[in-house]
C-alpha cells in the first residue's frame, strides 16, 4: 500500500493553522476535546475543552466556531490516523496487519461514539472520512483474502459492521472486549 492521499487528510490539513504556534492551539483543542468526549459525551463543556488545551474560550471559537466544527474537526482527525495507520501496517503479514488495523480501529470506535452521534451521518465530512477509512482498511482486508487467510465471501463493509457491533456494547473493561473482538475475528479467519 502506498502513501495514498484520502480525502480526510486534505481536510484534517485544510483546517489545521500553519503558523507554529496556531497550531499547537489547534492541537490542543483536539487533544482537549477527544478527552472531554470519551467522558462527558456529545454535551461536554467548551469552556472545559478550553480550558484543558490551557487557552482562552476565545482561541477555542477561532479554532472551531461552532460545536459542530469542533466534533468534525476531531472525527476528521482521528480517521486521518486510522488511514494513516494502515499505510504503516500494510508491510506487515496480512492476517496480522489486517487484525492489528482492526484493533486500532475498534479503540477508536468506542471512545468516538458521541462524536460520531453529533455528526449523525449528515455531514460532508462524515461521508469524506467514510470513504476514507475504506479506502484504507478495505486493502488490508483484499490482501488477507488473496493470501487465502481471510474468508472471501465478506467485504469490508461486513467487517466494519462486525466490529462496529461489538465496540457498541458494554463490556467490564478493555480486555474483555478485546478477547470478544478476537472470538469474531477468528470466525474471520481461514484455516491453512
Amino acid at each position: 500500500m502506498t502513501a495514498t492521499p484520502f480525502p480526510v487528510g486534505e481536510i484534517v490539513a485544510a483546517r489545521r493553522p500553519h503558523r507554529k504556534d496556531a497550531a499547537r492551539n489547534y492541537d490542543a483543542l483536539l487533544d482537549a476535546a477527544r478527552e472531554a468526549f470519551a467522558e462527558h459525551g456529545a454535551d461536554a463543556s467548551l469552556e472545559d475543552i478550553a480550558r484543558r488545551a490551557g487557552v482562552g474560550i476565545g482561541t477555542l471559537y477561532r479554532n472551531f466556531p461552532t460545536r459542530r466544527d469542533l466534533f468534525e474537526s476531531v472525527y476528521a482527525d482521528d480517521v486521518n490516523a486510522l488511514c494513516r495507520a494502515a499505510v504503516e501496517l500494510a508491510d506487515r503479514e496480512p492476517w496480522e496487519a489486517l487484525t492489528a488495523w482492526l484493533n486500532r480501529f475498534s479503540g477508536y470506535m468506542v471512545t468516538k461514539r458521541a462524536v460520531r452521534e453529533a455528526l449523525d451521518g449528515e455531514s460532508d465530512i462524515f461521508q469524506s472520512c467514510r470513504d476514507s477509512m475504506f479506502a484504507a482498511g478495505g486493502p488490508l482486508l483484499e490482501r488477507a483474502q488473496r493470501a487465502g487467510v481471510a474468508r472471501t465471501d465478506m467485504d469490508f463493509g461486513d467487517l466494519v459492521r462486525m466490529v462496529a457491533g461489538i465496540t457498541a456494547t458494554a463490556f467490564e473493561d478493555d480486555a474483555q472486549r478485546d478477547r470478544v473482538l478476537a472470538i469474531a475475528l477468528d470466525g474471520v479467519r481461514t484455516t491453512r
